[in-house]
């Protein structure tokens, strides 16, 4: 805590200690007869917290009208193409790299990032000590008393690690809040505090910094790598080094860019959904997933490094860079389609082969066909993609995408088809051939809705299923964890004297999966066989359980997740596609070889990569990435010069990605969108450059109509209207400006005072 922050004796920040304070004076009941003013219980309004503010650009949140429309315009500004006066270098990066050194230091390498951390954990901690919901938090009285001076102290525009700091607070304070069950919820209100102030911070940061160097710095704060123990005292880092993860201990990532995440990343660990469906945020995510902004990710594995170039976070202009530029692969968007492309290829090939399977009958039923080949190979490449994405980002990452679930049950069967296969193979054990298809079979329910996903990844029907297929498993495994005691009973019941079992575990499973649906009652029917009281009782018991109290808890609980769902449409999704804008930016070469050209290249390149040096493997690398990949390279190439940086009047909010579109000027209303398709002339930008002089000062106070009389001259409000007003004041002169007819000299000026009705 600063010393113009202060505290008081209790250890708590000033500004939370003032409240109203009242006169001592006594209260008069009476009317004065002296002549003194009686007194009276006043109440000073309470001050604003005096935090100290760290190079603020801004006194006060309210903006004038030319501020905002100056704000609007950099907005616009940066979506325009890249001006002819800011070069890009040969790589199509601006601003363009001061020297030939392949590898871009650090620029944020000297910031204080483990103090920071330590700083806002104690003020946060200071200033919340009772649990306030998110609502309260957005009230306006906390956000005068609690969350502005905090951003005020808290934001430094020459700090690009304040958001990524508050955010790395936030998951500290839930997982306290999972194992301090005795602090109620603080911990989870000191949590969304660090949310909310990532928020106005990095609003800030957007309205503060204009223009593209300002897109840039917006950048920096959400994409940028930092590391929780940057600059922390040699004592400290001595005393962490079992912290060091141990993909960095053996040299499995890149030894600078080790424990480094973007603040980008931790607001998906930490599930900022707020966070990220701010608009500053979500403009960032735009452009990374366009590819507009370029960066060089970090990573937690890679399987096939190549990380001879370093390039800083800069934008990307396609007019300066090479047709065959091998990076522009790992751009999201490019990087969505080749994926889709990918999957759709998968799907084709797995029904060839089992069509193909199903129409051969006899010896030749069980044998390898063209098509199995082709399909084993290419989904052996398809999940090798998998799998790389996995050790990309780590688990938690990868499991927030919509269809990772799907992508990881197809690899597990993937796995065991290919598992029995192989060793139907080695035995020429014509069953465990059988086996190996049909269960290559159970593949069909998982594809068939994955390409769905792919292709509608923003609809809330597949968002919503996601989320309600996780409590449905949940509740599923508790409801068989809890009535696999009656199957045991109704099993151990089943043994006659002789201890032999009329009944198996299978029959009597199925039985009570049937019961538990609602599909059949044969189950109760057949309870006796077991005992002519203890069974039905079972049965009957169960019954109750599962088929009335359990399914109505499944029903109540998939209900609340949907309407939580959609009360927060918006948020959850956009929070999806920041997963996979993040998720879409790769580091790892093996990205850039598709199926199955991936695998050849782990057999070929990773063995390179110990004998070659790093600039000529990046040469090998760079050279089997283009001729493999030169008419992808090319296409995109030729799109993003015409299409990357030309803003579309199609999209402009609210976005309508549909034809029907276009026949709206054609319309009854077409001129309502047509009015604003062009600019006003110059005329017009003149008579409304003065808004502010008329919205504020004394020209308010003297009135708006008069001051809009005052500014156009000439000009009165009746024949500027052209009215009935303006052609009874040019019959009778005795009509004032508004119409009216104008009082005599003695009634001009009334007990009101006005000059005029």
């Amino acid at each position: 805590m600063s010393e113009s922050t202060g505290t008081s004796p209790a250890g708590r920040p000033q500004f939370l200690e003032q409240t109203p304070r009242f006169d001592s004076d006594p209260i008069s009941l009476g009317s004065a007869t002296d002549g003194a003013t009686p007194s009276h219980i006043t109440v000073e309004a309470t001050p604003r917290p005096n935090l100290y503010k760290r190079g603020t650009w801004r006194g006060d949140s309210v903006k004038s009208v030319s501020e905002a429309l100056r704000l609007a315009r950099s907005r616009e500004e940066q979506e325009e193409l890249l001006g002819e006066g800011e070069l890009a270098d040969d790589d199509g990066c601006y601003p363009p790299r001061k020297t030939d050194d392949p590898r871009a230091p650090n620029p944020h390498s000297s910031l204080p990032v483990y103090i920071t951390i330590h700083k806002i954990k104690r003020l946060v901690t200071a200033a919340i000590d009772d649990p306030y919901s998110v609502d309260q938090l957005k009230s306006p009285r906390m956000n005068v008393a609690l969350i502005r001076p905090l951003v005020d102290h808290l934001y430094d525009p020459d700090d690009v690690s304040m958001v990524y700091c508050l955010l790395v607070n936030r998951i500290q304070f839930l997982r306290e809040q999972s194992y301090q069950a005795h602090h109620t919820t603080v911990n989870v209100t000191r949590a969304n505090v660090c949310e909310l102030i990532a928020c106005r911070v990095l609003r800030r940061f957007d309205e503060d910094h204009e223009g593209r160097e300002g897109l840039l710095m917006l950048a920096n704060v959400l994409v940028a790598g930092f590391e929780p123990f940057q600059n922390a005292p040699l004592s400290v880092i001595n005393d962490n080094r079992h912290a060091i993860h141990w993909a960095v201990k053996w040299r499995l990532t890149r030894p600078e860019y080790q424990n480094m995440l973007t603040a980008l990343e931790v607001a998906i660990v930490s599930e900022s959904k707020n966070f990220l469906s701010t608009s500053a945020c979500q403009k960032i995510v735009e452009n990374v997933y366009r590819g507009r902004i370029i960066y060089t990710p970090t990573s937690f594995i890679d399987i096939l490094p190549d990380h001879y170039k370093n390039r800083g976070i800069s934008l990307y202009d396609p007019r300066k860079a090479p047709y065959l530029n091998q990076y522009r692969l790992i751009v999201p968007r490019t990087r969505n389609v080749i994926e889709a492309s990918q999957f759709i290829v998968l799907l084709v090939l797995y029904f060839f082969m089992m069509v193909a399977k199903a129409d051969h009958t006899g010896p030749e039923h069980l044998r390898f066909s063209v098509y199995e080949i082709v399909f084993i190979v290419y989904a052996a490449g398809w999940v090798l993609d998998e799998v790389a994405s996995i050790f990309e980002h780590g688990w938690t990452v990868h499991t927030e995408n919509l269809w990772s679930f799907l992508d990881i049950t197809f690899v597990i069967i993937f796995s065991t088809y290919f598992s029995i296969r192989m060793q139907a193979l080695a035995t020429l054990d014509s069953s465990n051939a059988k086996l190996a298809l049909d269960v290559l079979s159970m593949a069909a329910p998982i594809l068939l809705p994955r390409l769905a996903f792919c292709l509608m990844p923003e609809n809330m029907l597949f968002i919503s299923l996601r989320a309600m297929m996780a409590d449905f498993t949940f509740l599923t495994l508790i409801a068989c964890w809890c009535f696999g005691g009656f199957l045991l009973s109704m099993r151990w019941l089943s043994e006659g004297q002789d201890g032999y079992s009329t009944h198996s575990f299978i029959g009597i499973a199925k039985w009570m999966l049937w019961i538990w649906f609602g599909l059949d009652g044969t189950g109760i029917q057949r309870s006796a066989e077991f005992h002519w009281f203890l069974g039905p009782t079972l049965m009957i018991t169960f019954a109750f359980l599962g088929n009335t109290l359990f399914l109505t808890i499944l029903v109540a609980m998939l209900s609340n997740t949907y309407t939580n769902l959609a009360q927060n449409a918006t948020a959850e999704i956009q929070f999806r596609r920041a997963v996979l804008t993040f998720e879409g930016v790769k580091s790892d070469a093996l990205f850039a070889y598709r199926p199955p050209f991936n695998i050849l290249a782990l057999l070929i390149l990773l063995p390179m990569k110990w004998i070659l040096t790093p600039r000529w493997f990046h040469k090998v690398n760079i050279t089997a990435v283009r001729i493999l990949n030169a008419p992808i390279l090319f296409l995109v190439s030729l799109y993003e010069r015409r299409y990357l940086w030309k803003r579309s009047r199609m999209l402009n909010p609210p976005r309508r990605h549909t034809w029907l579109t276009m026949w709206e000027r054609f319309g009854a209303h077409g001129e309502l969108q047509a009015v604003f398709e062009t600019e006003p002339p110059q005329e017009v930008v003149d008579e409304m450059d003065d808004v502010d002089d008329i919205l504020g000062g004394d020209v308010w106070d003297n009135g708006y109509v008069n001051a809009l009389r005052a500014r156009r001259g000439s000009r009165a409000m009746s024949d500027a209207s052209g009215g009935i007003f303006g052609r009874s004041m040019s019959r009778d002169p005795g009509l004032g400006r508004n119409g009216f007819r104008r009082r005599s000299t003695r009634e001009e000026v009334g007990g009101n005072g006005l000059a005029e009705v």
